[in-house]
């Protein structure tokens, strides 16, 4: 008998943002993999206590750790505590991500750089601190999320649209950094997702959009970590420098 797909029996994940939404179902979808996971916060720490209990509930090992990824120092601690807490670092998964949606003219430059601030310069924080204990071990996988935004933009996300293609071009150029110690670097990125973020969206503007997805309904956050969990996992060893569109045909 063939063993199990996608097993991650003795690795060591980090998950950023992993609190709600997308990243709590990734956190909970590696740890069903069989990994141990870091759960990265900012300010939802009750939230992320939660998703660790329900890892550890089903038998799994977890933690819970405040992180703002904006901050090169916080990364630091967070990377390190991990290794001391959970045995070493083997998947880093950069999920944490903001928006302050506005037309660029009205947009405010803070406005800009709080959003590059958070999901592309902490995707880089995360990727430059995980990538040393990554090193050491010649082998890992990082998973950055990115957004179907990256690629046909959107009305009011200039600055959202610009971090999430910064994090994509950010995903190729370390893939060919960090390949030859077996290191892969990957982006998922999702569509219309069913989340916190997406249920404000209803009425015509949803059925607008749902018509433009070819099969016919709103992803939801498992959707998303099934794909993390492919990517994170053995079977995924020869994709590197890769963008996995989880969007139901969206383009």
């Amino acid at each position: 008998m063939s063993e199990p797909m996608c097993r991650l029996d003795s690795q060591v994940a980090l998950v950023t943002g992993g609190s709600r939404g997308i990243g709590r179902a990734i956190a909970l979808e590696l740890a069903r993999g069989g990994a141990s996971v870091a759960i990265a916060y900012k300010r939802s720490a009750e939230a992320a206590e939660q998703t660790a209990k329900a890892i550890e509930a089903a038998g799994g090992r977890a933690f819970a750790i405040a992180c703002n990824v904006a901050e090169l120092a916080a990364v630091e601690a967070c990377v390190a505590a991990t290794q001391e807490r959970l045995g070493g670092l083997h998947i880093v998964v950069n999920n944490a991500g903001v928006t302050a949606d506005q037309l660029v003219l009205r947009m405010k430059p803070e406005d800009f750089d709080a959003v590059i601030a958070t999901n592309l310069r902490g995707t880089w924080n995360v990727c430059k601190v995980a990538a040393r204990p990554l090193l050491k071990a010649r082998g890992g996988r990082i998973i950055n999320l990115s957004s179907v935004v990256a690629q046909r933009g959107n009305a009011g996300q200039s600055n959202y649209a610009a971090s999430k293609g910064g994090v994509e071009a950010l995903t190729r150029s370390l893939a060919r950094e960090l390949a030859s110690r077996g290191i892969t670097v990957n982006a998922v990125a999702p569509g219309f997702i069913d989340t916190e973020m997406t249920q404000g969206v209803a009425g015509e503007a949803r059925e607008t959009l749902l018509n433009e997805i070819p099969l016919g309904r709103v992803g939801t956050v498992d959707d998303v970590a099934a794909a993390v969990r492919f990517l994170a996992s053995s079977e995924a060893a020869y994709i590197t420098g890769q963008v996995l569109h989880v969007n139901g045909g969206l383009c």
